[in-house]
């Protein structure tokens, strides 16, 4: 399959045609409306080449159904001891930052260079974008950000500074989905991590199916809060 080069006009190819990697398409920009047109049809920006942005759509896809989430029994234990204060759309800027911070120290590769940091809050700003907050004694320990649209959640990058901050930031993003009745997270590309949450390979065009219709329902925009008695030990339980 070719790589189809964008034009300044906001649209995309289909994602069906992308190249057996995933890679769809190059070049655009991240304006909202590009961005959000992209998640609605199953695309995604990711790094890029030569100052030109890299959109992607791969077959199969990694999805988590927040029903089938799975929660080790060391993980239950650290959650039971609740020694990590859980915060949702309280420090977006901090996390997305520390995404790449921490793969920058790791010496691996990031694709949230500024411009996407810029796109990313601009897209929470105006409620599209959302983070989870995991503080240990009284700083960021963890989190992870990404994309919400219908009943529709796009992860985006998670980063841990505590040993268990961001798996325990994902637990409580699930369980805030199960609230909201959201019906799929997608997760992008498979890594052991998010398979042992139990995260599952689909194929795309079963993906794009599912995520059609969680966009019939409307987006709950604006900055998250949790607006009900929230224990992140007692809500996961019973597992």
């Amino acid at each position: 399959m070719p790589v189809f080069l964008l034009s300044d006009e906001i649209k995309f190819p289909s994602p069906q045609l992308a190249r057996n990697d995933g890679l769809l398409a190059v070049g655009g920009d991240l304006s909202q409306k590009r961005l959000l047109l992209a998640y609605s049809m199953g695309i995604f920006p990711w790094f890029s080449y030569e100052n030109h942005i890299l959109w992607w759509s791969p077959d199969p896809r990694l999805v988590l159904y927040p029903y089938e989430i799975k929660v080790s029994k060391t993980l239950k234990k650290v959650i039971q001891k609740d020694i990590f204060h859980i915060t949702i759309d309280q420090a977006f800027n901090q996390v997305i930052t520390s995404c790449a911070r921490i793969r920058l120290q790791k010496n691996e590769g990031t694709w949230i260079d500024e411009d996407m940091v810029k796109a990313y809050c601009s897209l929470h700003e105006s409620g599209f974008a959302h983070s989870v907050e995991a503080w240990y004694e009284g700083e960021l320990a963890g989190g992870l950000y990404g994309v919400s649209l219908g009943k529709f959640f796009s992860g985006e990058s998670m980063f841990t500074r505590v040993n268990n901050a961001s798996k325990v930031a994902l637990v409580f993003l699930v369980e805030y989905l199960k609230k909201l009745s959201f019906d799929i997270i997608d997760c992008q590309v498979s890594t052991k991590h998010l398979i042992n949450f139990g995260a599952r390979e689909i194929p795309r065009k079963d993906f794009l199916k599912q995520l059609e219709k969680s966009l019939e329902a409307p987006t709950k925009k604006g900055r998250w809060k949790c607006n009900f008695e929230f224990s992140l030990w007692s809500l996961c339980a019973p597992w």
